[in-house]
Formats: structure tokens, sequence, C-alpha cells
């Protein structure tokens, strides 16, 4: 394949890209703002929810998690509150046990023996059996939420008439150059998440923050026939409920909602994380789901091969022009969800983290679908 035609195959994918970009922010504009889904007053019947958090080796977290959760706004005497303690080995499970919360404990070692390759699928799962909510919640130990966030899902759930929430989720940057590319990265996937859901085009959300009815979990089989997989406790199952009752799940785009978590320390368990996301995608059935992630992992493929092919060949001017084309079809969308998460003065930066883009999109891609990957201090695939 000759320099000049991969430039030329690299720019028309390119430009299919930015038609993408573009549909996404304009999807982004048209998710219903907080006052359209007012209308629920506290007086109605609150719902019984249940809020499930698998935990391991989260004793550095787990104390803030259920701080939020003891802040909560909704109503105490309809919430219950489970953690999952999945085998850790440290103090989790005493500090949850121990927290004026007064949640619900269950150790994961006390319903299964032996190896299983989903370890989190079994703990909600687990949690779920044990619990009474209507509306099933799911969170992780590592994030904190907004003293409204159970009270915003119930009313969109009530007044929607909903099975299943996909909510917002934010990364905290601490000022390092790995967080604050990871929060970019996640404004991004955010933006994309709340598009593709309020279009229908696939199922897209995260485990830190969704809901469910207990009624939909139910109908669908909870985790069966997904729960071989080591992940896609979220989307694998959004994808089930979306099929059983198409039209009835909704993106949340209330900051109220927002759930916020910490980036991942180093590079290594931030690689895994991304390899673990994308170990899923080839789960799924939707058409559009794998043309998509085909361009995005194409588009990134080409530029790194041309980056690698101008130290031979030259021509550094016309790989540099894609890549600030790239960057542009990004930018104002990105900073457009950035602006809802109140992250806007990461912007800044948002050029600089291109080429790092570029690299560990391919390297996702790759080693989610042929590679294992370290989850939790575990060997996965």
């Amino acid at each position: 394949m000759g320099i000049h035609f991969l430039f030329a195959l690299t720019g028309i994918l390119l430009l299919a890209y930015a038609l993408l970009i573009f549909y996404y922010h304009r999807a982004w504009d048209q998710i219903p703002s907080p006052s359209e889904l007012s209308g629920i007053q506290d007086t109605d019947p609150p719902i019984p929810v249940s809020v499930i958090i698998p935990a391991r080796n989260e004793a550095g977290n787990i104390g803030n998690c259920l701080d939020s959760l003891q802040a909560q706004s909704y109503t105490k005497n309809y919430t219950e509150i489970i953690v999952v303690n999945d085998f850790s080995t440290d103090e989790t499970a005493l500090l949850a046990m121990k927290h004026p919360v007064g949640c619900v404990l269950i150790n994961l070692s006390d319903h299964i023996s032996g190896v299983i390759n989903s370890y989190k699928k079994k703990a909600i799962e687990t949690g779920i059996a044990q619990s009474s909510g209507e509306l099933i919640i799911c969170t992780d130990a590592d994030c904190i939420m907004g003293p409204d966030w159970i009270r915003i899902l119930v009313n969109a759930f009530k007044k929607e008439k909903l099975q299943f929430i996909s909510a917002p989720v934010k990364i905290i940057s601490d000022g390092s150059w790995l967080s604050v590319f990871q929060a970019l990265d996640f404004i991004s996937l955010q933006g994309i998440t709340g598009a593709a859901v309020n279009k229908n085009l696939y199922p897209m959300c995260n485990g830190a923050n969704l809901a469910y009815t207990r009624k939909a979990y139910q109908a669908v089989g909870g985790f069966s026939h997904i729960d071989h997989i080591a992940s896609g406790d979220d989307m694998l199952l959004m994808n089930k409920i979306q099929s059983a009752y198409p039209g009835e799940s909704h993106y949340i785009k209330d900051p109220a909602a927002i759930v916020s978590t910490a980036a991942a320390e180093n590079i290594k368990a931030f690689l895994n994380q991304r390899i673990r996301w994308a170990s899923k995608i080839s789960h799924y059935k939707h058409p559009s789901t794998f043309i998509t992630l085909a361009l995005v992992y194409l588009v990134n493929a080409f530029l790194l091969v041309l980056f690698i092919s101008c130290f031979f060949y030259g021509h550094w001017r016309w790989l540099l022009i894609l890549i600030a084309f790239k960057t542009i079809s990004e930018y104002f969308f990105v900073s457009k969800v950035a602006i809802f998460f109140h992250q806007q003065s990461l912007m800044k930066y948002f050029p600089f983290c291109q080429p790092f883009h570029i690299l560990y999109t391919v390297i996702a891609g790759s080693f989610g679908s042929f590679g294992k990957y370290e989850w939790k201090n575990r060997k996965v695939k």
C-alpha cells in the first residue's frame, strides 16, 4: 500500500469520523434538560430503592462512598444500601459494617466456591437476590455522589416510566498529567454515551452510575448468558433490557445525578481498565456498534501507521494536518460536554493529549479483542 494511498484513505475515514462526531454533538444538545424531566413532587409515594455496591479492596474509598449515601435527600425508610464484599484482603468489609449509614454487608465468599471469570457480576447478582427495592441502583465503592443523586434517578424513573437509566460519571483530576488525560477521555466517552442512548443507537452506560427496575432485571434473566464474560455488568445488561423494553432507557443529563470517581493511579491500571471495557465489544449484536467502533479504531490505527511511515517517507506536514483535523472535529463536542461536568478548564490540555489518545485507543482495541488483562489483582479474559 503506497504512502499516498494511505494518506488518502485515512483522510476519507477522518471525514466520516468528523461527521459522526458532529452527529454526537447534535444528539448531546437534544438530550432533555432537568427542567423537562421535572414534575414529580416529594409528596408522591416513594419507590423502594436498593443501592448495590460491589467492593474489592476498597478500604481507602468505601468510607467516602457510604458518607455520600448517608447524606442523600431521598427518604431513608425507602432506601437500602447493600455492600457486597468481593474477597477483599483489606479492611473493606470491616469499614462497611461499622459505618453509621447502616448498610447490609454480604460476603461473596459465602455464596461461591472455586474460580469464576466474572466476580463483579456475581457480586451484583448476589446483592440483588438479597435486596427488596423496586429500583436497583448500581455504583462502585470508589465513587461519591451529590445529596440528590437517588432522588433525581427515582424522579426520572417515575416520570418517564423507564426500565433502565444511564447516568453521568466524571473522573476527578488531581492535576497530574495522567489524571487530566483520563478526565478528558472520560468526558468524551460520556458525551458519546448520552448521545447514543438519547438516539437509541446502541447501549452505552457505566457501572458506576446506572439503575434498572427489578421487573426488567428479572424479565431478561439478569446476567444469564453473559455471566461468563469478565466485564459487561453494565452495557451487556443494558443491551438485554433495551431489547426487551425498546424505548424505555434514558440518559439522565442532570448535574445533580453525576457520580464522581478518581482516576486510575498509574498507566498500567488505566490500560487494564480500558482493555477490560473493550473486551466486551465483541459480544454486542448491534451492527451500528460494530461499524462505529471499527471506524474509531481504524482512524486511530491508520494515524499510528502513518506516524511510523513518516520516519521512512516523510510527509510530516500532511500527518499534522490530519491530526489537527481530528482534534478540531472533536474539540467543540468535548468542550460542550466538559461544560456540563464543570471541567471546561481542562480543555486547554486537549490538543496535547491527541497523540496519546491515538496510541491508547489502538492498544486497548487490540488487546481488548485478543488479550487477557488484570482486574482487581486477578487475571481474566
